[in-house]
């Protein structure tokens, strides 16, 4: 009976084996040296490529306002982010990667604004870059008072935002995939009005996924039922006897 359950067993791990999937990052930007992004003063779209700091894809700014500044003062735990001023209804940062050979997609990054900067936002998605779909809203702390403020040096989770996209299997094993960040009203971070000076800034902006399971082989499925059909015969056999 022990052989019958050691073949069963190994026919069962390879099945198993065969079908795992496991987690990993993506994509992470983290916009510290040597990939800080470049200054950038007057661009209402930031006028170069922000290369993640794991992974492959494309980060970037768009305003409405010509007169916007790019910049990168301390990230969260961290000496650099990626901040703009001069926020309007409908401006965003958006981030570019790809999933393929990957499922079941979440999304993690850290965002504050100054007390004059946008309080509200909302996460979206897309797969072509040019319709977008609303997953859900949330609302940014003011990096100060009444919070602790960024410092290089120390982490602080209250400023970290998790999403999970797992459902949505629009996402999953494409070419290209999209998600932006978008300023959706006039209140600021301090519950007054967006001021042209108020700045918003983002920081370890992750997609983090599950290795897409590969289909088992034919040799696979042909070992398990080699398996259970030998353990059926040693059965009747031991029966007979």
């Amino acid at each position: 009976m022990n052989k019958q359950r050691s073949i069963l067993s190994a026919a069962m791990l390879a099945m198993a084996l065969s079908a795992s999937a496991s987690a990993d990052t993506v994509v992470q930007w983290g916009f510290e040296s040597p990939l800080t992004p470049a200054d950038a003063t007057n661009f209402a779209v930031y006028p170069n490529a922000i290369a993640p700091s794991i992974g492959s894809g494309n980060a970037s700014g768009v305003h409405a306002n010509a007169a916007t500044d790019w910049t990168t003062p301390v990230g969260n735990g961290s000496a650099n982010s990626f901040s703009s001023n001069t926020w309007t209804v409908g401006d965003y940062y958006q981030f570019q990667t790809s999933t393929t050979g990957f499922a079941d997609v979440m999304l993690s990054w850290d965002q504050t604004s100054s007390s004059t900067g946008p309080r509200d936002f909302k996460l979206a998605y897309s797969t072509d870059g040019t319709g977008y779909t609303d997953f859900g809203s949330y609302s940014v702390l003011v990096n100060g008072t009444p919070n602790t403020a960024w410092t290089s040096a120390t982490y602080n989770s209250a400023f970290n935002f998790a999403f999970d996209l797992s459902a949505i299997t629009a996402l999953d094993n494409q070419a290209n995939v999209f998600f932006r960040l978008t300023d959706t009203s006039t209140v600021s971070a301090n519950a007054g009005t967006v001021a042209t000076a108020g700045t918003d800034r983002v920081d370890n902006f992750t997609v983090s996924a599950s290795v897409a399971a590969p289909i088992p082989e034919a040799d696979t499925y042909a070992l398990l039922l080699a398996g259970l059909g030998l353990v059926g015969f040693l059965a009747r056999r031991r029966r007979v006897g």
